[in-house]
C-alpha cells in the first residue's frame, strides 16, 4: 500500500493537481504520458519486427509528444499543445496506415482509440471537426488501398510479425481505454463527493440562517413584548401614583382619608417597583446572559428568610402560609436564583388566593432530586393558560385584589430553574387551586 501511495503521488505530480488544472487538462497530460510510454515501447518493438521506418517515425513522435507535454504541464500552453498533439496524432496514424500494411495492420484499431482520446481533451465545439478528420483519414486510406493496392504495401515479413503487432496493439488499446474510463470515473466520483460536500455545507449554512432568522424573530417578539409591557403594564400603575399624588396635593383630606390614600399609594408603588425589578432582571438576562454559581446549599440557608418574609406579606391578606419541609436538605443550586424563583412562586400564590386562603410550601427528596412544591387553594387556571404560562405569550393576569404584574415572573422562574439544571411544571384546576413543582438536583441521602 505504501508503494501504491508513492505511485499515486508521483502520477498526481506528473499530471497536475486538481487545484491547478482542470479535468480535461489533467487527462491531456495523462494521454501525453501514456503516448510517450507507448511510443517508447513501440520504437524497439517495430524495429524488432523489421519495421525500421515505423520505428523511426515512432521515435520522432516520441520526442514531439515529450515537448508538447512539457509545454502544457510546465509552461501553461495547453490549448495550442492540444491542437498540435491532435494534428500529429492524426498524421502519425495516416502515415502508419501506408507504412504498416493498411487494413492488414493495427492502424484502424489505433485510429479508433485516437478519436476516443481526442474527444476527451479537445473543446466541445471542436469535437465534430476532429471526428470528421478521423473518419476522412480512415475512409481515404481504405479507398486508396481498395482501388490502388500497390500504394499500400504489405510490410510484414512473416505471419508471426503481424500476429505480435496486432496483439500488442489490441492490448495497448484495451489498457488505454480501461485507464481512461477508470480515470474519468475516479474524477467523477471525486467531483461528485466534492459537490455533495459543498451541498451539505450549503444546507448546513441554510439551516444556520434559518436558525438565526428564528432567533431574530424570537428577539423581535421579545422586544415587542417588552415595549408592550412598558407601554401598558407600567404606565397604568404610574398613572395611579400620579392620580394619588394629585389628590393629596389638590385637596385637603381628613386624617383617615389621607391614611387610606397613602396606603393605596404605597401598595401601588410596591407593585410598580416589583414589576420594574422583574423587568430589569429579565432584560439583563436576555442581553448580558446570566452568571450561574452552582454549589451545594441547605434549604435553610437559601430559603428560610424568604419564606418568613412571604409569610408576613400573606398575613396582610389574611392568608396562612405553611412551611412543611426538612430545612437541612442539601441541593445543588445558585442561592440568588433559587430565592428569586421561590419568591416569585410564593408571591404568585398569594396574588391568586382569596382572603382566608391557605398556601403550603413543601420539600421532599426523591433519590437525587428535591421537589419544592408551592400549593394554594386559590382561583386556579384553565389548561389553555397553563400551556402558555412559562412563555412570553403569557398575558398579565390581575390578582384577587387587583394586583398587577408584567407576565415575566414565571418566565424568569423557568429560565432560572433550567439554568440551575432543574425543571419546573404546574398542576392546576380552575376554582380549586394551583401547585407549582420545582425539581432541583440534590445531594444523595446518606
Amino acid at each position: 500500500m505504501h508503494f501504491l501511495g508513492k505511485i499515486s503521488r508521483l502520477w498526481t505530480g506528473l499530471t497536475g493537481n486538481i487545484s491547478d488544472f482542470s479535468l480535461e487538462v489533467r487527462i491531456f497530460h495523462s494521454l501525453c504520458l501514456i503516448a510517450i510510454v507507448a511510443l517508447a515501447y513501440n520504437v524497439p518493438f517495430n524495429y524488432f519486427i523489421h519495421l525500421p521506418v515505423v520505428a523511426l517515425i515512432s521515435f520522432v513522435t516520441l520526442v514531439l509528444f515529450s515537448v508538447l507535454y512539457y509545454l502544457s504541464r510546465y509552461k501553461g500552453l495547453t490549448k495550442s499543445t492540444i491542437v498540435i498533439f491532435t494534428i500529429i496524432g492524426n498524421l502519425l496514424f495516416a502515415v502508419n496506415f501506408y507504412l504498416n500494411s493498411g487494413t492488414f495492420g493495427p492502424t484502424d484499431l489505433l485510429m479508433g482509440l485516437c478519436i476516443l482520446l481526442v474527444l476527451c481533451v479537445v473543446p466541445k465545439n471542436q469535437q465534430r471537426f476532429w471526428m470528421a478528420v478521423n473518419i476522412t483519414i480512415i475512409l481515404t486510406g481504405h479507398y486508396i488501398e481498395y482501388n490502388y493496392p500497390h500504394l499500400v504495401p504489405y510490410t510484414y515479413t512473416n505471419r508471426q510479425s503481424r500476429y505480435w503487432d496486432l496483439s500488442s496493439a489490441y492490448a495497448v488499446v484495451i489498457i488505454v481505454i480501461y485507464y481512461t474510463i477508470t480515470y474519468f470515473r475516479q474524477n467523477y466520483n471525486n467531483e461528485k463527493q466534492s459537490a455533495d460536500e459543498k451541498a451539505a455545507a450549503i444546507e448546513l449554512k441554510n439551516q444556520q440562517i434559518v436558525k438565526q432568522n428564528r432567533e431574530l424573530e424570537r428577539v423581535d417578539s421579545e422586544k415587542n413584548k417588552l415595549m408592550s409591557i412598558i407601554a401598558h403594564d407600567l404606565r397604568s400603575p404610574l398613572s395611579n401614583i400620579q392620580n394619588y399624588l394629585e389628590l393629596i396635593t389638590e385637596y385637603e383630606l381628613e386624617t383617615q382619608e389621607r391614611k387610606m390614600v397613602e396606603g393605596d399609594l404605597l401598595k401601588v408603588t410596591r407593585r410598580t417597583l416589583d414589576m420594574l425589578s422583574k423587568l430589569l432582571i429579565w432584560s439583563k438576562a436576555q442581553m448580558d446572559g446570566v452568571n450561574v454559581k452552582l454549589g451545594y446549599i441547605r434549604l435553610r440557608d437559601a430559603l428560610y428568610s424568604t419564606v418568613e418574609l412571604e409569610k408576613a406579606i400573606a398575613l396582610k391578606k389574611e392568608i396562612t402560609l405553611f412551611a412543611e419541609l426538612d430545612w437541612d436538605i442539601r441541593i445543588i443550586a445558585d442561592t440568588d436564583m433559587l430565592q428569586l424563583v421561590m419568591r416569585n412562586l410564593i408571591s404568585n400564590a398569594i396574588k391568586f388566593t382569596q382572603r382566608g386562603g391557605k398556601i403550603s410550601f413543601k420539600a421532599k427528596q426523591i433519590g437525587t432530586e428535591c421537589w419544592l412544591i408551592v400549593r394554594d387553594n386559590g382561583i386556579g387556571m384553565s389548561a389553555d393558560k397553563q400551556a402558555e404560562l412559562f412563555s412570553l405569550h403569557a398575558a398579565s393576569t390581575v390578582g384577587t385584589q387587583n394586583e398587577k404584574g408584567v407576565g415575566l415572573g414565571l418566565l424568569l422562574c423557568k429560565e432560572f430553574t433550567e439554568l440551575q439544571g432543574g425543571k419546573i411544571w404546574v398542576e392546576s384546576t380552575p376554582k380549586e387551586g394551583t401547585a407549582f413543582f420545582v425539581s432541583m438536583p440534590a445531594q444523595a441521602m446518606s
